[in-house]
């Protein structure tokens, strides 16, 4: 087994307590590193920091004009959300709107995230709900999707399906990674997420900062629209406090982090400041 480099350590009363591994990679704008720590073309999974990519075919169906979706809405669809009373409040109003009952999400019943809701909800003897569940936004846009697609609805979440098939395509374009060279699992909320190098993960952000960089127009303008809404509304995407809503709300910066550790970030002014500074 192949580790990465210790990043970070930390000390108990001067005891060494836990020791972090992992790794780093920062491209430029003309996708050569500029800086690694570890392994960068070692396949890490996406985990939620997939979610942006897995919301472009929703954000291309027109499923948004149709159902005449707020942005603060369709954030959702790339949020890994905290069960926040705003999350909530969201997340009813665009499961109405869809048309979509939660009993249909494959995902699991759960309580709020977040430890405040999560004692408010448990004092009130309140039942778990597949509405909480932190990829509840995610879910109901693959839902939509398929509906709108003519694909079976119940099965949406199966590595066959139509969806996610496109989706695993979608990945790999913008990662520039051969699907045949892609590792492929099941998400904790039970859809299937993919593992690329580091380095070609940072390649899939460096387009969401540089749309113009993705050949197909339809593709680069969902992704430049996701990238908008994420940063309209930071605190849909995660919640109050949390890393990705502090980027998000500097609108140079599109973030989305995932489970076990994985971020991904990218900076939108520094490929134009680099370009300048080299002429």
């Amino acid at each position: 087994m192949s580790y990465q480099p210790v990043i970070a350590e930390e000390y108990r009363a001067s005891v060494l307590e836990n020791i972090h591994q992992s790794a780093i990679c920062i491209i430029d704008e003309d996708k050569k590193v500029v800086y690694a720590k570890g392994n960068v073309q070692m396949p890490i999974f996406y985990r939620s920091a997939m979610k942006p990519l897995q919301a472009i075919p929703v954000f291309r169906s027109g499923i948004i004009e149709k159902y005449s979706l707020r942005p603060v809405e369709a954030a959702l669809f790339t949020a890994s959300q905290r069960g926040e009373s705003y999350h909530v409040a969201h997340l009813q109003n665009l499961s109405k709107k869809l048309q979509i009952d939660e009993e249909q999400l494959i995902c699991h019943a759960s309580y709020p995230l977040n430890e405040a809701p999560k004692q408010d909800y448990i004092s009130k003897h309140l039942p778990k709900r597949k509405l909480l569940h932190n990829c509840a936004g995610k879910h109901l846009g693959f839902l939509a999707y398929a509906r709108e697609k003519g694909y079976d609805m119940g099965s949406y979440d199966a590595p066959d399906h139509p969806l996610q098939l496109a989706i695993k395509r979608l990945v790999s374009e913008l990662s520039e990674t051969d699907q045949s060279e892609m590792l492929s699992g099941m998400d904790g909320c039970g859809v299937p997420v993919h593992a690329v190098p580091l380095k070609n993960m940072a390649v899939s952000y460096l387009k969401f900062a540089d749309p113009a960089m993705i050949a197909d127009r339809k593709t680069a303008q969902a992704v430049n629209k996701i990238s908008q809404t994420m940063g309209a509304h930071p605190e849909i995407v995660a919640s109050h406090d949390f890393i990705c809503t502090v980027l998000l709300a500097d609108h140079n910066i599109v973030a989305k982090g995932g489970a076990m550790g994985v971020y991904c970030l990218a900076l939108k002014k520094e490929k134009n400041q680099h370009r300048f500074e080299s002429t």
